[in-house]
Formats: C-alpha cells, sequence, structure tokens
C-alpha cells in the first residue's frame, strides 16, 4: 500500500481462537493476528465463548434438533459470521469450519476471499469415524471454498503440492506458500521443574516427550507400539489432547496399559497444557517425537525446537521442511497404504525405525544436545511470525490489486 492509503480491513475467520485452542491451526491464527495488527484493520471471528480482547467477535454454535449432525451446528455458525463482514475488504478463512462463512462472504458482498489449508479434509478419511455422513459435507465445504479462492495459502511447500493434486481444478498462480512461524521470543528454554512435579515427572531419568491430539492423524498408536522397545531407562510422557472419537479414545487407552504393565514411566497428561508448563516440558524433554501419519507442516515441531529439544519425526508432509535431518532432529521413513487410510504399509517396521531413532538420540546425549542446539538457530532464521505476516500482507494486497483491475476492466 502507499503512505496515502488506508490499510486493508480484513477478517479472519476461524473456528479457534486462544484461549479455545487445542490444535496447530489455534496457534496459528493467534500468532498471525498479533502481527497483522500492525499492518491491516483487522477483525477475528471465531467459535465459543465471548472473548474480552478488542477486535474479536465469538459465535457460539445454534442449538438444533437431538442428533443433528455437529456440521449443520457447524455451518450455523458460518451464516452469522458471514453476516457481519459486509464492510471489509478481505475475509480469511482457517480451515473448513470457517470456510463456507468466507465463501459466502465472497459471493454476497463481492470481497476477495483468501483461503489458508492447514489440511484437507481428503487426505484425513478417518474423520468419517468422527463425522460420519458429516465427513462428506465437511469435504464439500473445503472442496467449494478452495476452487473459488482468490488465493490459498499453503502452510508448506508440501502442502501445496497436496492441494494441487486434491484440487487439479484450481489455478497454480493462486496458491502461495507462508510456513507456520514460532516467536521465540515466547518459545525458548525454561528450566523450571514445577512442571515435572506436577505430573510426576522425574527430571533425573530420560524423557521422550509427545504432544498432540489423540486422533488417527498424529500416529500416538503407532507411537505406543514403537515404545515398548525405546530404551527402559527413559520416561514416556504423553501430553493428549481431545480425542477424535470414543474408539480412538479406548484403543490408545488399553495401549497405554498395555505399554504400563512391561515399563515404568508412562505418563499420561490429559487435555491442553498450559503453555509455561509445556514449555518446561519441552525443554527437560531428551527428545520429541512427533509420529505424524499426515502432517501439513506441524507448530509443535517448531516449539520443541525453539526450547533446544533434538526432534525425531516422521518424514511426511512438511515436515522435512521443518526438521533437517541429521541437523535438527532424526526422520523416520514413512510409506502409507494405498487405501487412502494413512496406515503405514509395514507397521512393524515403521515402529522398529521410530524406536531406533528414539534410542539413538538416548544412547547420545552430547548429539541430542547439538542437535537441540541447531534447532533453535533454525526455528530464529526462517520461522517468524514477523515474515508469515508481512508476506500474507503482501498477499492481500495482491488480491485486492487484481480485484481492482477486474472492476475497472468491466466498468471500463
Amino acid at each position: 500500500m502507499n503512505a496515502h492509503s488506508l490499510p486493508p480491513r480484513v477478517a479472519l475467520l476461524t473456528k479457534e481462537y486462544p484461549p479455545e485452542v487445542y490444535g496447530g491451526a489455534g496457534v496459528h491464527v493467534g500468532e498471525l493476528a498479533k502481527e497483522l495488527r500492525a499492518l491491516v484493520d483487522l477483525r477475528v471471528l471465531c467459535f465459543g465463548e465471548p472473548r474480552t480482547e478488542p477486535g474479536v467477535a465469538a459465535y457460539r454454535e445454534p442449538e438444533t434438533a437431538a442428533g443433528c449432525s455437529p456440521v449443520l451446528r457447524t455451518l450455523g455458525v458460518n451464516l452469522a459470521m458471514a453476516a457481519d463482514v459486509a464492510d471489509v475488504q478481505v475475509v480469511h478463512s482457517h480451515t473448513w469450519y470457517a470456510n463456507a462463512a468466507g465463501r459466502l462472504a465472497q459471493t454476497l458482498y463481492g470481497i476477495p476471499h483468501v483461503v489458508t489449508a492447514h489440511s484437507l479434509e481428503p487426505l484425513r478419511p478417518w474423520k468419517a469415524e468422527q463425522l460420519g455422513g458429516g465427513y462428506a459435507l465437511s469435504s464439500l465445504v473445503e472442496r467449494t471454498a478452495v476452487e473459488a479462492a482468490d488465493a490459498v495459502v499453503a502452510v508448506s511447500r508440501a502442502m501445496r503440492e497436496d492441494i494441487l493434486r486434491v484440487y487439479p481444478a484450481v489455478d497454480p498462480a493462486r496458491v502461495h506458500v507462508v510456513h507456520n512461524g514460532i516467536d521465540t521470543r515466547v518459545q525458548r528454554p525454561d528450566h523450571g521443574t514445577a512442571a515435572l512435579e506436577r505430573y510426576g515427572v522425574d527430571p533425573d531419568r530420560p524423557i521422550v516427550l509427545f504432544v498432540g491430539r489423540v486422533t488417527r492423524q498424529k500416529g500416538l498408536p503407532q507411537l505406543l507400539r514403537a515404545a515398548f522397545d525405546f530404551d527402559p531407562r527413559a520416561q514416556l510422557v504423553l501430553c493428549c489432547g481431545q480425542p477424535d472419537t470414543a474408539e480412538i479414545a479406548a484403543e490408545t487407552a488399553a495401549l497405554v496399559e498395555e505399554l504400563r504393565r512391561v515399563r515404568e514411566g508412562v505418563v499420561r497428561i490429559d487435555g491442553m497444557v498450559p503453555a509455561g508448563e509445556l514449555r518446561q516440558l519441552l525443554t527437560h524433554a531428551d527428545v520429541f517425537v512427533c509420529p505424524s501419519l499426515y502432517e501439513p507442516m506441524g507448530i509443535v515441531n517448531l516449539e520443541a525446537m525453539a526450547c533446544e529439544t533434538a526432534v525425531v519425526a516422521t518424514a511426511v508432509g512438511g515436515i522435512p521442511e521443518v526438521v533437517a535431518d541429521g541437523e535438527t532432529g532424526l526422520l523416520v521413513p514413512f510409506e502409507q497404504v494405498g487405501d487412502g487410510t494413512g496406515a503405514p504399509a509395514d507397521p512393524a517396521r515403521f515402529a522398529a525405525d521410530l524406536a531406533g531413532a528414539v534410542n539413538r538420540l538416548l544412547a547420545d546425549p552430547s548429539l541430542a544436545e547439538g542437535m537441540g542446539r541447531a534447532g533453535r538457530v533454525r526455528a530464529e532464521r526462517f520461522f517468524g511470525w514477523g515474515g508469515a505476516a508481512a508476506r500474507t500482507v503482501a498477499l492481500y494486497e495482491g488480491v485486492l490489486g487484481v480485484r481492482r483491475v477486474v472492476g475497472a476492466g468491466v466498468g471500463g
């Protein structure tokens, strides 16, 4: 924008927003919003309870008939959001949960719609367990929004390739890579031990740490099977977020109990861990492990790296763009079956490779410590939120410029 122009009026549309955050998309929107406020005239529309933060409006899901699909309640929120953005210049939606609001606003008001794709519904078929017939509807919402968007943001190069493969009707020129970021001023080593004491973690024993939702996507069952072969000296600390379904919750609980019967030091922490406590756990971990079967990027790996912790992660999606193999951690090869479930083609081999990588770092603390220090440097150098926000604003200005040119052409 030039010196005499006003900053664009932008509405971020999202399900998750602090303090109601349960996944990476919520972390992304919260951090991006902090940086965007200095660059644009920003409003945030989110789900949930009222927020006290200026410029943030929250919407509760409408009441529906008993047994109604939760997807319909989500769409009810989208209708309310779309009704409240008639005066903005750009709508920017995050995940399918808010894509319909953006697409409706784009159609109703003729304003550009930017979509950030944090994942793709067709690549998460296990969600049919969670949503039933609603999974087909969530997939329809996403496809309609992505194919019509003025611009699509991919959070990694691998994600961009997935978008173009899954949605071939999308013009590649409209798909832009803006990596997730990390605020290394906040996310930094914290050597306090209050969190370890609270959760019963022994600071004198090696720690292998997992943080993630209980979902097929995050590979927790595969990690638990691999853990039977972890160095017996090590503790396994599992920070388990919200389960997708009762079935995956039960499967995970059974595997945890089976593991506890044969080894000590299995600590399970349910629910969202407060940020300060999580930093202490990440800092004290000898190895952070991310066994995801599908991961467009994975902010949690950056959080571990910023706390100077070595990472063992699956070589899927955008993870190799974050974790430098042999420098900031170890990447585990992963081959999926061809049935669309995302399951490993050779579960036993994957579990053995995962255990082997973890044990290699546990056996060589100096190697793990060096990788942790290198991870901090990499996070600081390449993954700041300030740069991500600047690229996002350039994208807003680009789509606004295209709309102005098209409008002038039509009017002429």
